[in-house]
């Protein structure tokens, strides 16, 4: 079982949603992005996104999207990445998704990423822009490797895009709540919680809802129900407000804290 399957097996043993939290590496520097990973995980997450900084990031909100610009600046690489993944792995056994889109990989190569990405201690793959038709080149070798492949369903999936997310999908599947972009307003929760169920009763795998999760009170909306509750755009906006490494630290721990124990379901 991987890290990831393992952590979505233990949340739903002690009647609680998985905690996925994401955060952009190299922000604000990749030292930091390994303490993030480790502090988050110490905090209560189950699953961990890192993000690989990318100049388009079509789906992401404006938070996410200056975190992508100023890691850019200052000069994050997907190998540097993997090295902050690496520095995390030697600290914490939380399951780490590598999260981002597909022309960085395309340019480090798919094997050669996912040899790097095993050896740096990263558990699986969700890259927003690479459909369930094109993603052998990178399924196949990673699961190969042992590694999972997270695919993305949104409200306007048809059960035929469903049913080919799933044949590709392991670890679990990533349910976008809105369609929109990261951060958005005012999603229904209600309606995306009864609707990852129905992508799960169809997938047969966990399903984490995501895109809009911001306070304690959206994630027990969505633990209430789903597998899984996936924040980002919250997480990010705590780095970003920082005034130091240290405080983004702190900041970052006492939200994945606040968020950890709002996805407990009543007995």
């Amino acid at each position: 079982m991987s890290r990831i399957s393992a952590a979505f097996a233990c949340a739903r043993a002690e009647n609680r949603a998985a905690l996925v939290i994401y955060l952009t590496a190299g922000d604000p520097d990749l030292a930091t992005t390994a303490r993030l990973i480790v502090a988050a995980a110490e905090a209560g997450a189950d699953v961990i996104e890192v993000g690989v900084p990318f100049s388009d990031p079509s789906a992401d909100g404006i938070a996410i999207q200056r975190a992508s610009e100023r890691s850019l600046k200052r000069g994050t690489s997907l190998r540097g990445v993997l090295g902050a993944v690496r520095e995390a792995r030697a600290h914490t056994e939380c399951a780490v998704l590598l999260f981002g889109y597909y022309n960085p990989i395309l340019a480090y190569g798919e094997s050669r990423l996912v040899d790097d990405a095993k050896a740096a201690g990263v558990d699986g793959f969700l890259v927003v822009d690479l459909p369930p038709e094109a993603c052998a080149p990178l399924r196949d070798p990673a699961r190969a490797a042992g590694l999972d492949f997270v695919p993305l369903v949104a409200p306007t999936s048809t059960d035929a895009r469903i049913d080919a997310a799933a044949a590709v999908a392991s670890g679990f599947v990533y349910y976008v709540s809105l369609t929109g972009v990261t951060g958005a307003a005012a999603p229904d929760f209600a309606a995306a919680s009864t609707r990852a169920l129905q992508v799960r009763q169809r997938s047969g795998l966990p399903v984490a809802v995501g895109f809009g999760v911001k306070t304690p009170d959206d994630v027990r909306q969505i633990a209430a129900h789903a597998d899984g509750v996936v924040v980002g755009s919250a997480v990010v906006q705590q780095v970003e407000s920082a005034l130091s490494a240290d405080d983004a630290v702190v900041r970052v721990r006492a939200l994945v804290a606040a968020l950890a124990a709002a996805t407990h379901r009543a007995a």
